[in-house]
Order: C-alpha cells, then structure tokens, then sequence
C-alpha cells in the first residue's frame, strides 16, 4: 500500500479519492462564490485566457475533466466548440454543473458524466481537446491522469491545463503564502460554512510540481510541443502539449 499526500497531511494512496470526493461535495453548493471571493474575481479571468487559446471547430469533440460546474465547458461552448463531455469524480459538483446548465438554457452539444481521471470510462482516440482546469493537483496518480489524457486524445488532439503554480517574485510569493494560509480558510469559513476545504486547497497547490517539473511529467506521458504561459506571476499557469 503506497502513501500519497492530501494537503500536508499524509495518507495512503486509496485513502485520498475518497477525502478529495469529501472534500467538493462539502464545498459544491458555494464552490463558485468562494472562487469568486478567494481570487478576487481573477478565476474568470484565469479562465478566459485558458480557453481562448484554443483555436475551436464546429466538429471538435471535448472533454473537460474535473469540470463539474461546467464553468470550462459552457466558455467552450460558447466559443463554437461541438460538444463537450464533463467528466468529474464528484456527482455534487456535476449536479451544480446541470443546474447551472438549466439556469443557462445550454441543454445541448453537452454530456456529463461521473468518473475518475485516473481512470475515463471512455474510448481511445476518441476526443480533439482535453482541458483541465484547478482539477489535476486532486488527482492521487498525476501520472496516470496524463496517460489517460493522452489515450483519449485522437493523434493531433491538444491537452491544456489549468492550474495553480509557483510564484516566481520572492516578495509576491510572501504575500501570496500570507494570503492564502491566512485569509483564505477564513473566508471557506463565513462563506461555505467550513474552513477546512480550503486549508487542504492551499496545502495542495503547495505541494504541486512546478512549472518546469509539470512540463517534464506532461512529456514523459507522451506529449509534445509541450509549453506553458504563466499568469499572475506564476500563481497559475497555462500548460499544454499535442498527441502526435
């Protein structure tokens, strides 16, 4: 039995799912208020950029993995993407996603579907864009989520991911640390109800490879042309790569 990290705390490797799963569907009802409140409005921003580095097609296939509230997906859309699968371990977060669809009136050209990145209850080959966005930190394999990445993609298809980094600026990385261990689990507490959520996000971005470490993993899964573009100094980072 192998040993993983959730947040600092260390568990075993079969243990995490199961805490992160707990961890949105505490969270689900009030994720995107807390995303507003804890980014000061950047998350949009941040995801904007994200998706409109994407050169889409009437007749490309998506998925969004980690996506639950559709935030990625519906910009995908939007943006004349075909369709878009939603693929998330958590069935609370893809309840919020539905929801907000409905609320939306996006009934069309959009799956959801419950399942582990580790592990896509889908086919080989069978997708142009695999996006990942603040989902890929969650996983307990990061490796094993990149090799699946790469299986479902068609030869061509692009992989881009989303997600918090390293700050580069020494001065911006205090600040940033204060912030976050200070304020942030503060706010998961008068807004959602509960601090402890948002003390594991923290921990977690912590503990994620950094940009160039990232880089390397996503080409040792087989990518290519594998880049990635900081934003807010390096607080996150946009990476992607191509099946060849």
């Amino acid at each position: 039995m192998s040993d993983t990290h959730f947040g600092f705390k260390t568990v075993s490797a079969e243990e995490k799912p199961s805490l992160v799963r707990g961890v949105f569907d505490a969270v689900a009802s009030r994720y995107d208020i807390m995303n507003d409140a804890m980014s000061l409005g950047a998350h949009r921003f941040w995801k904007q950029e994200f998706v409109s580095g994407i050169a889409l097609r009437p007749d490309m296939k998506c998925l969004d993995v980690a996506g639950g509230t559709g935030d990625i997906a519906f910009r995908l859309l939007a943006r004349n993407a075909g369709h878009v699968t939603v693929c998330d371990i958590n069935q609370a977060m893809l309840e919020e996603g539905r929801k907000r669809a409905d609320d939306k009136n996006i009934l069309r050209n959009i799956e959801w579907l419950c399942g582990n990145a580790e592990s896509l209850p889908l086919p080989d080959n069978q997708f142009h864009l695999y996006t990942i966005a603040f989902g890929i930190r969650n996983v307990t394999h990061i490796d094993k989520a990149l090799a699946e990445a790469h299986r479902v993609l068609m030869p061509g298809g692009r992989f881009m991911c989303l997600e918090f980094s390293h700050v580069k600026s020494e001065l911006l990385a205090k600040l940033y640390d204060t912030y976050s261990f200070s304020i942030i689990p503060k706010l998961g507490q008068w807004i959602a109800g509960d601090s402890a959520p948002y003390q594991y996000l923290v921990e977690s971005i912590r503990q994620f490879p950094d940009q160039a470490k990232f880089s390397k993993m996503i080409g040792d899964a087989g990518f290519k042309q594998v880049r990635h573009t900081n934003l807010a100094g390096g607080v996150v980072a946009i990476h992607s790569g191509y099946k060849i």
